[in-house]
């Protein structure tokens, strides 16, 4: 059978691409690899050397439907402070905040870009938590204090189910 490696990249349709453009690069970080604005089209990576876009921007077409069945969008940081330097930045953006949580696997904030789309932001701890779980935490608690409480769920829920036989 084939098998898949990864996750390549996800594309979100744009009421005001430039407006998006902005909120990826400016304030999430991301580096614009290649665009086409004539055409209405930006890539952005968080690596580029790596991977030549993650999120795919397109401008959307004049009358078509707004897309409403993207979950999230979820996005890697190096370290529960960068998660914590987010939070902070996107507050002094204005960006509304969804919730921030630890899922004992990983601590995130959740949040809404300018076209509200939920965004996740998150850091993975080392620990094996069974999911779902989502309990709130604040971010301007010490990281010491956030990861003993995320680890702390790997007594009381167990650990992940592992691999499960498809349905059907």
């Amino acid at each position: 059978m084939p098998e898949i490696t990864g996750l390549g990249h996800v594309g979100l349709f744009c009421d005001d691409l430039m407006k998006m453009r902005d909120f990826y690069a400016r304030v999430l970080g991301l580096t614009i690899t290649d665009e086409d604005l004539e055409r209405g089209i930006v890539f952005l990576s968080a690596d580029p050397q790596a991977e030549h876009h993650e999120l795919a921007l397109a401008k959307a077409r004049e009358g078509a439907p707004k897309t409403i069945s993207v979950q999230q969008v979820s996005f890697k940081v190096k370290s529960l402070d960068d998660v914590r330097a987010f939070y902070h930045r996107l507050q002094q953006e204005g960006m509304r905040i969804d919730r921030t949580v630890t899922h004992g696997i990983a601590c995130s904030v959740y949040f809404y870009d300018p076209e509200d789309n939920r965004i996740e932001l998150y850091y993975t701890t080392p620990y094996n938590v069974r999911q779902p779980l989502g309990q709130e935490i604040d971010l301007d608690k010490p990281n010491n204090e956030l990861l003993e409480f995320a680890q702390s769920f790997e007594a009381t829920l167990g650990p992940c189910r592992g691999a499960q036989q498809p349905v059907g």
